[in-house]
């Protein structure tokens, strides 16, 4: 049995309408270009079959990722974590940091399918954020990162509600 994949809502929304769209604008279209360019004759030459039947195979592939990522996933509201994490970092918070210099940041701890280390979303399983685990405000936290050990003090712990996924998001016209 592998282990559960945690995953906020919003992530798991993220992920079934990106596989709705795969299934039932992309793959589709895809289908008819190649018919289309199979038609044409000659495919040993053809670029657009051969291309439009990579281009397949690359949906395929991604299909089965993202259905083998959902086969273990337990989602997780951030802001319903609060009132179970009593001050300590859990899934799903939100994190103010201060590191060695004096350099601040705020950091999310969510699932590994929403990682953007831009925006400060760090997946549980990162150094940093299984060292955060467990810990409060005022804590001070070392962790081992690529560059050697770092120190860091927890400044805030928050647990935040997501604002909804933007509409045009894999968006499919009806």
């Amino acid at each position: 049995m592998s282990s559960p994949n945690y995953i906020t809502a919003r992530g798991l929304e993220r992920i079934t309408r990106e596989m709705r769209w795969l299934q039932r604008v992309e793959r589709p279209r895809i289908t008819a270009e190649v018919a289309w360019a199979a038609s044409l004759g000659d495919r040993s030459e053809n670029a657009e079959y051969i291309y439009g039947k990579k281009r397949l195979r690359e949906i395929d592939r991604r299909l089965r990722f993202l259905t083998g990522r959902l086969d273990n996933v337990i989602p997780v509201d951030p802001a319903s974590q609060a009132a179970v994490a009593n001050g300590r970092i859990l899934f799903g918070a939100t994190v103010d940091l201060v590191d060695e210099e004096d350099r601040e940041r705020t950091y999310r701890i969510f699932g590994e399918d929403e990682v953007d280390v831009s925006q400060g979303v760090l997946s549980y399983k990162s150094p940093i954020a299984r060292a955060l685990m467990g810990h409060e405000e005022g804590d001070e936290v070392s962790f081992r990162a690529p560059g050697g050990s770092r120190n860091v003090e927890v400044l805030a712990v928050r647990y935040e509600a997501q604002a909804p996924l933007p509409d045009d998001l894999f968006a499919i016209e009806e």
